[in-house]
């Protein structure tokens, strides 16, 4: 008997020992190709006559064990696993428009994906446009003819603004679009966009999914099977495969994603309570937090408020920078979701990128900071921030 909750899924799901020689832990099938015993055989499985391995561009054994398991954990009907997070965005939007569409996005995405849209609208004239998705008046006025994907993330990077999935879907399903939700900074413990009814979730696996700052990868995970084969061709030419090794990295670190987040969302909690309680703190952004304006939204749609933390400081952008610059125990570093805590300076790091002025209108300020909190003893973590507030403020202790 297997277990269907949750975090026996993050052990189990899509592997039995008893097919691969009683191993405990999946194997790696560190190999490029695969044989078959005869021509006869080979024809049959590149004509899909038969479900075999051919290509490990194409398919690999401990690769399809992640994407199963990922597919339960997200509800999903299918899964793929691509070589980056980025990978996943470009492949997932790719697969949905063409030549001359139109696509609505959350105000405020990740840097590179902002890059990726604007490649996408100079080279083939796929228009963007962002809005705050506050309500469904604002989104349903920028809807055009050719709009054919909404595509938002929530909380939103790197201002943890929360957007309210079933509204969004509301909208999304009354004019026929396909809705796609990055869902990094939740992960599937937090956070399932697919029984919300959206269509494609999509993770930088990068993050909680790796939880451990050694892999790059990306997956995206869809409602129904269809969505999923749109996108393999698109992953086979291109070549954006993952890599068994990354795939057996990942599912090592998916079977603790419970336990790890469970510990990064209570230290949140703890630092955001002393970051709000600290005079030099301009405002704290998290979704956890019941004094935050999005935090009835979370409450209906994410189980805890997240490991990430965004705040501003009374200060210049130099300011800011000396603050992060006095930590020694928290490492400054892009990325999040590690064992570690992380802390990044958004306007000149991840979202460098996007121009000044689209970064005043995201929220991303010169004092902005985002913080990803670590499992290490939140005590320690306070300690750290408190003495770098302190040698960047003359010594004033906070």
């Amino acid at each position: 008997m297997k277990g269907n909750r949750f975090d026996t899924k993050l052990i189990h799901e899509g592997y039995k020992t008893s097919e691969y020689h009683g191993s405990l832990t999946p194997p790696l099938f560190h190999t490029s190709t695969y044989t078959f015993p005869t021509a006869q055989h080979g024809e049959q499985s590149f004509s899909g006559e038969r479900d075999d391995f051919i290509y490990s561009r194409l398919g690999n054994p401990t690769v399809q064990i992640l994407e199963e398991r990922m597919a339960a954990l997200e509800e999903g009907e299918a899964a793929l696993a691509f070589g980056s997070g980025m990978a996943a965005v470009s492949a997932t939007i790719f697969s949905l428009i063409s030549s001359g569409d139109h696509i609505i996005c959350s105000k405020g995405i990740y840097g590179c994906t902002y890059g990726y849209l604007e490649m996408l609208e100079n080279k083939f004239g796929i228009q963007h446009n962002f809005c705050e998705m506050d309500t469904e008046e604002e989104l349903s006025e920028l809807i055009q003819d050719n709009t054919k994907v909404i595509f938002i993330e929530t909380p939103i990077n790197p201002t943890m603004k929360v957007i309210d999935i079933e509204m969004i879907v509301e909208v999304a399903k009354k004019n026929n679009i396909t809705l796609v939700v990055d869902n990094t900074f939740c992960s599937p413990y937090l956070q399932k966009p697919l029984t919300l009814g959206c269509d494609i979730v999509l993770h930088s696996a990068t993050k909680y999914i790796s939880g451990h700052g050694d892999v790059v990868a990306g997956i995206v995970v869809c409602k129904t099977k269809e969505l999923a084969e749109r996108m393999l061709p698109i992953r086979k030419d291109i070549g954006a495969i993952m890599s068994p090794f990354d795939a057996w990295l990942l599912l090592r670190g998916l079977k603790t994603l419970a336990v790890r987040m469970d510990r990064q969302c209570e230290n949140a909690e703890k630092i955001v309570a002393y970051l709000q309680s600290n005079p030099i703190v301009k405002e704290v952004f998290y979704p956890g937090d019941t004094k935050n304006k999005d935090h009835y939204i979370a409450s209906k749609q994410m189980k805890k408020g997240g490991g990430v933390i965004a705040f501003t400081i009374h200060g210049t952008k130099e300011e800011t920078q000396e603050f992060i610059n006095q930590l020694k125990m928290v490492k400054i570093a892009v990325s999040l979701g590690d064992t570690e805590t992380l802390i990044q300076h958004p306007a000149t790091m991840t979202h460098a990128v996007v121009p000044k002025e689209l970064q005043q209108k995201m929220g991303i300020t010169d004092n902005l900071l985002r913080m990803s909190v670590g499992l290490e003893a939140w005590e320690d973590i306070v300690a750290d921030l408190r003495q770098a507030f302190t040698k960047s403020s003359g010594n004033k202790v906070y």
